[in-house]
């Protein structure tokens, strides 16, 4: 048996999986985000490690006797997190999330210095982990002072686990502190965010082993101390891992909370200029690309809770068949952008309502709003030398029909639809927990799920779309030049 350990925004998910990779069982906690000031995101390390004790908990009362079996733990979790630690490994402050974006100047003054891009190979971005450093040596000179390690997310839970300080390449890759091409820390970048290397952890492939689960919580659990730990993955790695995109050519578009079109290299292609995110993937000499959209189905919950309608209703309401484009325009920038124009500051914004425009019209601009940032992403990641021919669908926007049909005929690309199964995060770091445990090929490990059908794009309706998906591209200007 092998454990997947997702620790995402909202909540703490728990995998079992057996030998031949079948799901065995599962539990969950949840967790919230505190928002104490405008732009704010944090979140108490503790509640990590409750929720992942609650978590195990639901697990092991149903499968205690697979527990007892388990060879191996893989962890998976939300990038950019800085999780500040003094010397004897206490939290010195709320951890501040990949959300926050009180360090947009901070970020704007680093990414002015041509190191970062070079290095990493993406913009600095008010997410990343080096501008929120910088942000508290600028407002809590006192806690930068008594900062000792700086752990993302997944690794203070590792930390928990094991007692050790370790990371790895595709979660540290977000820093804006690691040499992406090189798959190491960057001893400039650190400096230029007055750090060294002794404040980072050391650095392991995500398939490697790093540490092994100490016996206090081993026998708690009621799983065999000592077992490795896996490198893991940042979330959208791990959730690589669990599709099988792992090798050149394949991809996925993730409908999550916030969207992602993902691509995975067998080289380093950078092109910070795009506002691609270019990182290290999970695999030993691979990388990823991604485009990512800031609100994808949030934009539609949004929606839903000023309507009054469910996500479900609100869909429903338009049918199975594609429909053209009706004139009214969303921009789905609810809380700013970053691929392609990395915007911490543009809103959203519908045009072209009229007295016509029905609920039903407001949604379906709303899911082509979505769909044209994958557009827009798609784009980036050409200029940034990636082609894709097509991509697999995932995330809980994909379990509506009519918005696939809408990123297919966006995208211009067919949209594969997995086979009923959990190949998110945790079951992608539950794969690399295998690898660890059993020194078993990656590439062999890391499969595809089967397809269960396909969405190809609506061929009637292209020119429509291309014409709207024009129109939704000459908006962004217009609404930043008009609210800056």
């Amino acid at each position: 048996m092998y454990l997947g350990l997702d620790l995402g925004t909202s909540g703490v998910k728990a995998l079992l999986i057996d030998a031949g990779q079948t799901v065995i069982g599962s539990g969950h906690a949840s967790l919230d985000v505190s928002r104490p000031h405008p732009g704010w995101s944090e979140q108490n390390p503790a509640d990590w490690t409750r929720a992942c004790e609650t978590a195990i908990a639901e697990l092991k009362a149903t499968h205690s006797k697979e527990l007892a079996v388990v060879k191996g733990i893989g962890l998976s979790g939300q990038m950019h997190g800085a999780t500040l630690l003094d010397a004897a490994d206490k939290v010195l402050r709320p951890c501040i999330l990949w959300n926050d974006t009180r360090s947009h100047a901070e970020a704007a003054a680093l990414d002015a210095d041509p190191r970062f891009r070079k290095l990493t190979g993406n913009i600095v971005f008010p997410g990343f982990t080096a501008p929120k450093l910088v942000w508290v040596k600028n407002n809590e000179p006192d806690i930068f002072a008594k900062v000792a390690k700086v752990l993302l997310p997944k690794d203070f839970l590792r930390l928990w686990l094991s007692g050790e300080h370790i990371s790895e390449m595709s979660d540290s890759a977000g820093t804006s502190w690691l040499d992406v091409g090189k798959r190491g820390w960057s001893s400039d970048l650190l400096t230029a965010t007055s750090l060294d290397e002794r404040q980072m952890p050391s650095l392991v492939e995500g398939t490697a082993k790093a540490g092994a689960l100490r016996s206090e919580l081993a026998s708690k659990w009621g799983i065999p101390a000592g077992i490795p730990i896996a490198g893991g993955a940042g979330d959208n790695a791990a959730s690589a891992c669990g599709m099988g995109t792992v090798a050149a050519g394949q991809a996925f578009v993730s409908l999550g909370t916030s969207g992602v079109l993902f691509a995975a290299n067998a080289s380093y292609l950078p092109n910070p200029e795009s506002a691609v995110h270019t990182f290290c993937h999970a695999l030993p000499d691979t990388w990823h690309q991604m485009g990512v959209i800031l609100s994808a189905t949030d934009s539609l919950n949004w929606l839903s809770e000023i309507s009054g309608k469910g996500a479900g209703e609100l869909t429903a309401e338009l049918g199975e068949t594609l429909k053209a484009p009706t004139g009214v325009s969303f921009l789905p920038y609810l809380s700013g952008e970053r691929t392609p124009y990395n915007d911490s500051v543009i809103r959203g914004s519908f045009t072209g309502l009229a007295h016509e425009s029905s609920r039903a019209a407001l949604t379906q601009a709303v899911l082509e709003g979505v769909a044209f940032a994958f557009r827009d992403s798609l784009e980036a990641l050409a200029k940034a030398g990636t082609t894709l021919t097509r991509v697999t669908a995932i995330g809980g926007g994909s379990r509506s029909r009519y918005w696939l049909k809408a990123v297919a005929t966006a995208l211009g690309l067919p949209v594969d639809i997995p086979a009923d199964g959990d190949f998110g995060a945790a079951f992608g770091a539950a794969r690399l927990g295998l690898i660890a445990a059993t020194g078993a090929d990656p590439l062999s490990v890391c499969t595809a799920p089967a397809t269960d059908a396909t969405i190809e794009p609506v061929a009637a309706l292209s020119d429509a779309y291309a014409e709207a998906y024009q129109r939704y591209r000459a908006l962004y200007p217009a609404i930043r030049g008009a609210t800056a």
